[in-house]
């Protein structure tokens, strides 16, 4: 177990939050861990000798409060490679702090894991993707304003991460040829990440489009900052699941967009498992 120093506590909310003692309640060890998102939490499900806990028992652990999150960190392996899988995520407009949001990604380092994969669910700023698409992130917009490395540095994190490639080129060419092999259409965009939960208004679609921004969420940017910042490789695969407001006339809610990540989970799956079952046999 990858359990140095600077995991042993973090300070939450002027509250410490004990990674190690977290960590200990954990079983196994990981390689890669994986953070899915609204309606992409069964995958987990198909790992090789699963376990798993119920982060509600987890002292410190945020705890999810969004349908189709449920709260579980599953360790099991896909071939060769060790997975830690974590069944929902927390956001920030849950009222979660950055802070709070990151405890996962550290958990997962203390835990091992070298490679971050996140998920998650958007809302499309162009018409050239649709509800079902998969987006693979090729670089983020930070819209939140907000950053999870605020505040003393962390024993053993880089003050000042460099986020040139913080979607790390080798995992993007993997992903790209495992979709290719699997015939699975894999497009690249720029995600811009915004706080929730309103959804965007029509003017700030085409806003955040004349930004640059392909596809929107409320949630990964934090995750990926934070894994930047303890040298992990991140890869990251966003499953479209509508059209921002203004590019279409369909009235949004959540409950769609949990319905279209579950009719993506077949491709979605695939796709997850061919790269982790390609990361294991280059290690």
């Amino acid at each position: 177990m990858n359990m140095t120093p600077q995991h042993a506590r973090i300070r939450v909310n002027e509250q410490e939050v004990n990674i190690e003692a977290i960590a200990k309640l954990i079983p196994g060890e990981a390689d890669v861990a994986i953070i899915l998102g609204s309606g992409l939490g069964p995958f987990a499900d198909s790992l090789e000798n699963a376990k798993s806990v119920n982060t509600s028992n987890l002292p410190g652990y945020p705890v999810s409060t969004v349908q189709g999150h449920s709260g579980k960190i599953v360790m099991g392996a896909v071939g060769k490679t060790r997975v830690m899988a974590f069944q929902g995520r927390v956001h920030q407009y849950e009222g979660y702090s950055p802070e709070q949001v990151v405890v996962p990604v550290r958990l997962a380092h203390a835990k091992g894991a070298t490679k971050l994969i996140v998920t998650n669910a958007s809302g499309a700023f162009t018409k050239r993707f649709h509800a079902g698409d998969l987006l693979l992130i090729e670089d983020h917009i930070n819209l939140q304003f907000r950053n999870p490395l605020r505040g003393p540095v962390a024993s053993g994190e880089s003050r000042w991460p460099d986020m040139c490639n913080c979607y790390d080129p080798d995992l993007k060419t993997l992903a790209e040829k495992v979709a290719l092999e699997l015939i699975i259409p894999l497009k690249r965009g720029v995600l811009g990440a915004v706080l929730g939960p309103s959804y965007e208004t029509p003017a700030e679609v085409r806003m955040l489009s004349r930004l640059g921004a392909d596809a929107g969420c409320m949630s990964t940017v934090p995750e990926v900052i934070t894994a930047a910042a303890l040298g992990m490789k991140v890869l990251g695969i966003s499953c479209v699941t509508n059209s921002g407001s203004g590019i279409s006339d369909v009235k949004l809610s959540h409950e769609d967009v949990q319905d279209v990540a579950n009719s993506a989970a077949e491709h979605f799956s695939m796709l997850i498992r061919g790269i982790l079952t390609n990361m294991s046999t280059e290690q």
